[in-house]
C-alpha cells in the first residue's frame, strides 16, 4: 500500500509540473493526494521542503554525483553525468520556472532551501568534488580547473533544457547522443595545426 508521504509526492509532481512551483498550493497538491493539508503538513514543513524533495525522489537523480573517483573512466563518467543532468533539468525546467515571476515568493524559496540545506548550485558542486578527486588521483589534467570544468558541462546541460521548453520540443533531442557530443567537446582540446601555429609567412603567396 502506498503511504500518505508517496501519494504527497506524487501529487506535488504532477501538480508542479502542470501549475509551475509558483501556482501550486498546498491546498491543490493535499486535494489531489487525496488527503488533509494537515495531513500534508504532518509529512513537510512547507511547499519548499516538498519541492526539495520532489527534485530529489521524483526526478532524475542527479545530485550527489554517485560515481566514485577513480572507478570506471572519467569520460564514461562525465557522458553519464551529462545525460542525467540533461534528463534532471529536463523534466524539473517546467516546475521551477515560474517562481521567477514572484519576487517575494523567490526570496521565501531562497531562505527555505538554505534551511533545508539545498540549492541550484548542488549539482555542479557535486560534479566539481568528482573532478577533484580524480584530478587528485592523476586521472584528469592538474592543471584541470574543477569549479569551471563542472559549470561548463552542467551549464550546457541547462541550457538545452531551456532551449527545448522555449521552442517547444522538449523531448526532441536523443539525450545518449547530446551527452556524447557534450563530453566529446568538454574533454577534447583542439591544437592548432602546425602551418597555424608558424609565425613565418608561407612562400609564395
Amino acid at each position: 500500500m502506498v503511504s500518505t508521504r508517496e501519494r504527497i509526492l506524487d501529487a506535488a509532481a504532477e501538480v508542479m509540473h502542470a501549475r509551475g512551483l509558483a501556482h501550486t498550493t498546498t491546498k491543490e497538491i493535499a486535494k489531489a493526494a487525496g488527503c488533509s493539508e494537515a495531513a500534508l503538513y504532518k509529512h513537510f514543513r512547507d511547499k519548499s521542503e516538498i519541492f526539495v524533495r520532489v527534485l530529489r525522489e521524483r526526478l532524475p537523480h542527479f545530485s550527489p554525483v554517485p560515481y566514485a573517483a577513480g572507478t570506471g573512466t572519467v569520460r564514461g563518467n562525465l557522458r553519464e553525468i551529462a545525460r542525467t543532468a540533461l534528463e534532471f533539468y529536463r523534466a524539473s525546467f517546467p516546475i521551477a520556472v515560474s517562481i521567477f515571476s514572484e519576487p517575494l515568493l523567490l526570496e521565501a524559496h531562497r531562505a527555505s532551501l538554505r534551511r533545508h540545506g539545498s540549492g541550484p548550485e548542488g549539482p555542479i558542486l557535486s560534479v566539481a568534488d568528482y573532478l577533484r578527486a580524480e584530478r587528485d588521483l592523476g586521472r584528469i589534467a592538474a592543471g584541470t580547473d574543477p569549479d569551471a570544468t563542472a559549470a561548463l558541462l552542467v551549464g550546457a546541460c541547462f541550457q538545452h533544457a531551456f532551449l527545448e521548453h522555449f521552442h517547444g520540443n522538449a523531448g526532441g533531442a536523443d539525450l545518449d547522443t547530446l551527452a556524447d557530443s557534450l563530453t566529446t567537446a568538454l574533454l577534447t582540446q583542439p591544437l592548432p595545426t602546425a602551418e597555424e601555429n608558424d609565425p613565418t609567412p608561407s612562400r609564395g603567396r
